[in-house]
């Protein structure tokens, strides 16, 4: 576990993420993260928009379903 504290920019609360915490994220100054609520209430922080992670996901099935008919397209 790694704590953070929330502080005041402007008009806006702000936290500060470590270069071990971007390291895990995998991301770098300037990317965008992705917050999402978990059914208990916990915020989830990604660095790639999960939707896109499920579509992506979805559309390997698909893929691997229908192998032959791709490579005959192709």
């Amino acid at each position: 576990m790694i704590e953070t504290k929330i502080r005041k920019v402007g008009n806006s609360a702000v936290i500060t993420l470590t270069t071990e915490m971007l390291t895990m994220l995998d991301a770098k100054e300037g990317d965008t993260l992705f917050v999402v609520r978990g059914d208990d209430g916990s915020l989830r922080m990604m660095a790639h928009d999960p939707s896109v992670a499920e579509a992506l996901a979805a559309a390997e099935i698909v893929m691997d379903e229908n192998r032959d008919l791709l490579q005959a397209l192709a």
